[in-house]
């Protein structure tokens, strides 16, 4: 059984189901913490309601120290006992340290196709550059940004008069079925990448 710790800064709806997917049975992976850099962050909440124990590292108080701000979520990944960490809308970007001493063991989504889009404004670029389809990645987080070995992928036709924001809502869809699938998968040693249509 993997311990998975969960990272995010905001509302948390990723967080949501790759929770439930963990409450399934026979599922490798349980959850164990789930942590943020914003106390008040929404996510927190919710995890508190599914009965997963919370924490939070203010990243403020470091001002620019990130490696310092960095050690103090491994003290509490490490008392938690984590040894998987999934990044579901983790706003901070980790440095090359803290990626070290998790790789291999920590995934992350995002709102593009990889390796197109790496970075922000994914939506918005995918409709600027006249594509067809736009989507979603699990990957395996690496000190360069986004750019990790792909684990799994889920498409998202573009439709005419799509917004960012429109074309947003339908990717987080697809987000929700995709990452719980790739957790499951990796949890149980499965490194072969996962298309959902």
């Amino acid at each position: 059984m993997r311990n998975c710790a969960i990272l995010l800064s905001g509302g948390g709806s990723n967080m949501v189901k790759l929770v439930e997917s963990m409450g399934e049975a026979g599922h490798p992976a349980r959850p164990v913490l789930v942590m943020s850099n914003d106390p008040e962050a929404g996510g927190l909440a919710k995890a508190q309601a599914m009965g997963v124990a919370t924490d939070a590292v203010d990243h403020r108080p470091f001002g620019k120290d990130r490696p310092a701000f960095e050690s103090e979520l491994t003290a509490r990944l490490e008392a938690a006992d984590a040894d998987l960490i999934c990044l579901a809308g983790f706003m901070r970007v980790l440095t090359e340290g803290f990626v070290r001493r998790w790789e291999g063991r920590m995934l992350n989504i995002h709102p593009s196709l990889l390796p197109k889009y790496r970075g922000l404004h994914t939506h918005a670029r995918a409709l600027e550059a006249g594509d067809a389809e736009a989507g979603c990645t699990v990957h395996e987080v690496t000190p360069e940004l986004d750019d990790g070995p792909i684990l799994g992928q889920a498409r998202v036709p573009i439709l005419p008069g799509d917004t960012p924001d429109a074309l947003a809502a339908r990717v987080l869809i697809r987000e929700h079925a995709l990452y719980p699938a790739c957790l499951r998968r990796f949890a149980a040693g499965e490194r072969q990448p996962l298309y959902l249509a």
